[in-house]
């Protein structure tokens, strides 16, 4: 969505491998807070995405709020301006019968006059959950850190781990006919932006062919949005393929980078993001149109070059004719980005009730289409907190 730098970034992946199981996953209680995917579980992210899916459907479709979150508040932490991400957890905080407070840029103390740990301290003494989108990585992990509550990311210069849910929610929702997620390829065009890197995460550790069709300087294994000398970018390169690497291990996904457009061959989605960012100022290089025009625009030759079923997605705001074309953002079968913006709102819901302190359902004698999903959903992430 939003392309940050990455300097000042904690970077810091344990990576956990079984050495006499052949590479699975080890079981493991749900982490405390949300801020990075690769520190889930497979099974663990598929169990939020089905709570959900079966939230989505009590709600659009019978017509029926699970008030999972009676009563409890939500402090969002906005260090940058925000749509989606916003209008995202603010209405789910609502449906789930909850209430979600918003901290502006300098509203509050984050890391000023005041430390980090104490503002934490407070803050989750105060509230039910916390939610922030900060300029700096670091941030978020200290509130994580600090805080007493769940602690969610809502972006940092590093990751997008809710867009990574909504992403894999709306693949999961409009499957290729005859595959499943594993079978399935998503090609990212363009920038490694931090959208891109937390694409190759989800993907990776979900089991899918992840490609990204970008120019040399511009790859993830390039050091993605890390600034830097070229041999610091080069090494922080290599640690986020490491990353992704093992999660194929235990996954059986696959990575491809490549600037030759052969590589998109199949892709069952095409995805991109814009190519510029808010912190510009920061890099000194080329122009952007100079770098990723026309090569890296995606047209409807490009989607059809892919396949004749690829599906379009975009993480939002996109510079219309400029990254993509109108004809595909717009085309009423191709384009899946406007159902992806709304399943943003979809997968937080989940995320807020997973991660938050529940209130029962209460939902006896009362009949909707969704009840038994719902009810096996909530089971499944009860077991999984066991």
């Amino acid at each position: 969505m939003m392309v940050l730098s990455t300097r000042g970034v904690m970077f810091e992946r344990l990576i956990v491998i079984v050495g006499t199981t052949g590479g699975k996953e080890i079981d493991m209680a749900l982490p405390k807070d949300f801020i990075d995917t690769n520190d889930f579980t497979k099974e663990q992210i598929l169990a939020i995405e089905d709570l959900g899916l079966a939230m989505k459907k009590a709600i659009k479709v019978d017509g029926y709020y699970p008030h999972l979150l009676r009563n409890k508040s939500l402090g969002m932490i906005f260090q940058q301006v925000s749509t989606r991400t916003r209008l995202s957890f603010e209405t789910a905080m609502t449906d789930l019968g909850g209430h979600a407070q918003f901290y502006g840029p300098g509203t509050i103390q984050l890391g000023g006059h005041e430390s980090l740990g104490d503002t934490a301290r407070v803050m989750g003494s105060l509230l039910d959950i916390m939610m922030a989108r900060v300029d700096r990585h670091k941030d978020v992990v200290g509130l994580a850190e600090g805080s007493a509550v769940p602690v969610i990311n809502g972006m940092s210069e590093f990751n997008h781990p809710t867009q990574e849910m909504g992403d894999l929610m709306t693949m999961l929702e409009n499957l290729p006919e005859g595959k499943k997620i594993e079978d399935c390829t998503l090609a990212f065009i363009g920038d490694a932006t931090q959208v891109c890197l937390s694409l190759m995460f989800i993907c990776s550790k979900i089991g899918m062919k992840f490609v990204q069709f970008g120019p040399k300087g511009h790859q993830i294994c390039d050091g993605a949005l890390h600034v830097g000398t070229e041999e610091e970018r080069a090494e922080f390169g290599k640690k986020l393929m490491e990353i992704g690497d093992e999660n194929c291990k235990l996954s059986g996904g696959s990575i491809v980078i490549s600037d030759d457009i052969e590589c998109i061959k199949g892709a069952d989605f095409i995805y991109t993001d814009v190519w510029y960012g808010l912190y510009d100022e920061e890099v000194e290089g080329e122009n952007y149109m100079d770098v990723f025009y026309p090569k890296y625009q995606v047209t409807m030759d490009m989607m059809n070059f892919a396949g004749p079923n690829s599906k379009f997605m975009h993480c939002l705001p996109a510079t219309r004719n400029e990254e993509v074309a109108d004809e595909v953002m717009d085309d009423p079968e191709r384009s899946l980005c406007w159902v992806e913006a709304e399943n943003r709102k979809h997968s937080i819901r989940a995320l807020l009730a997973t991660l938050g302190a529940r209130t029962p359902l209460n939902d006896e004698g009362v009949e909707y289409s969704a009840k038994a999903e719902l009810h096996a959903a909530l089971d499944k992430i009860c077991e999984l907190q066991a």
